[in-house]
């Protein structure tokens, strides 16, 4: 009899032990593991007063001292933090975006990390977001949030965004929506948001709203990303070692194709037009750009329009005449993220903007 009981016993004993090694997460204390990746930025920041919310130095502010600021953090998750960058984000190269990326990757597959949060400035914070959401090939909640205010400031706004962050990242209902990022009480995706304002700290906003709300820890959706993104997508940051050179230029009255020539003569793969309007192209840049298409640039029209430009093809510009490329609804530094990565794989312009329609 004794044999018989001790049996099971010990198999359940096994599978426990061998579960608690596979998820470790899940037999520690319950809670969700979270990694918050830090890399610099306002969130990070510290001004001279309180009365000081625009005037600072950013990225000054360690990891571990970031999340001391926010004791209740541990009433929604496990979590630890690693300094990757400590830089103002005006400054990220496409080289910061590999390391990240990479990074990233690498946590996510460890299955004693249930999500992650990035912080980082909020200049460029659109950029990094997009970037990841083309690159990482998981469907862990994956989060980017910044402040407005440095933390020395009154009303400072970077203790609620982090919170809310972690809170979206620990939360089960995130997985599978791509990157996001939580500003200002609200859920984005990654692909949409822009910083639309550059002092209030309502500054982010998605041209076809936001996908939900965090309130008091807890996540409220209202719709779902439509693109390809992350597990649904083709290409894979472990396989990136550089990005291809794109530079943007942009779209004025009196425009010359002073700064196009000089983007290809410095090396560009791609010039992204930030054209008025529906992308458009004034006439005195237009034999430019066929020229310098010839070439084997690629250009690709998008729209300077803030919250909401959307480029038609063959609209303003024959476009298939030129062999040029769109980029829907993209802005223009989202178009250059895309063809950075993009023209790692293609030459090819049809190619190009099949990318630029399903990403």
């Amino acid at each position: 009899m004794t044999r018989l009981l001790t049996r099971p016993f010990v198999l359940s004993s096994i599978l426990a032990a061998s579960l608690a090694a596979a998820f470790p997460a899940a037999y520690a204390d319950g809670k969700p593991h979270v990694v918050i990746l830090a890399t610099g930025g306002t969130i990070a920041g510290a001004g001279a007063s309180v009365a000081n919310s625009a005037t600072y130095q950013a990225a000054k502010v360690p990891v571990d001292k970031l999340i001391a600021g926010v004791p209740e953090l541990a009433n929604v998750a496990e979590v630890r933090g690693e300094q990757v960058f400590q830089i103002a984000s005006e400054s990220f190269t496409n080289d910061n975006l590999l390391t990240l990326g990479k990074r990233v990757a690498a946590l996510a597959r460890q299955p004693d990390v249930d999500g992650i949060v990035i912080t980082h400035g909020t200049d460029t914070l659109e950029e990094t977001a997009y970037f990841l959401n083309l690159v990482l090939k998981t469907d862990k909640p994956v989060v980017v949030v910044g402040s407005m205010r440095p933390g020395t400031a009154m009303s400072a706004d970077g203790m609620l965004n982090l919170y809310n962050a972690v809170a979206v990242a620990a939360a089960k209902d995130a997985a599978g929506k791509g990157v996001l990022v939580t500003m200002n009480d609200e859920i984005h995706t990654g692909r949409d948001v822009s910083k639309a304002v550059n002092i209030k700290t309502e500054a982010f906003k998605s041209p076809w709203g936001p996908l939900g709300m965090i309130v008091e820890g807890k996540t409220y959706w209202f719709r779902a990303p439509a693109k390809r993104h992350t597990t649904g997508t083709e290409f894979d940051i472990d396989k990136l070692d550089k990005l291809a050179p794109v530079d943007i230029a942009y779209g004025y009255g009196n425009a010359t194709p002073t700064a196009y020539k000089a983007f290809a003569e410095g090396g560009a793969r791609a010039v992204i037009h930030a054209g008025t309007g529906n992308g458009s192209v004034s006439s005195a840049v237009v034999p430019a750009l066929q020229a310098l298409r010839g070439k084997g640039v690629q250009i690709i029209r998008s729209s300077r329009v803030v919250g909401g430009g959307f480029v038609l093809r063959n609209a303003e510009q024959p476009d298939d005449k030129y062999d040029w490329v769109v980029a829907h609804d993209l802005n223009p530094q989202k178009a250059r993220i895309l063809a950075a990565v993009a023209l790692t794989k293609t030459q090819d312009s049809k190619e190009l903007q099949r990318m630029f329609m399903e990403y």
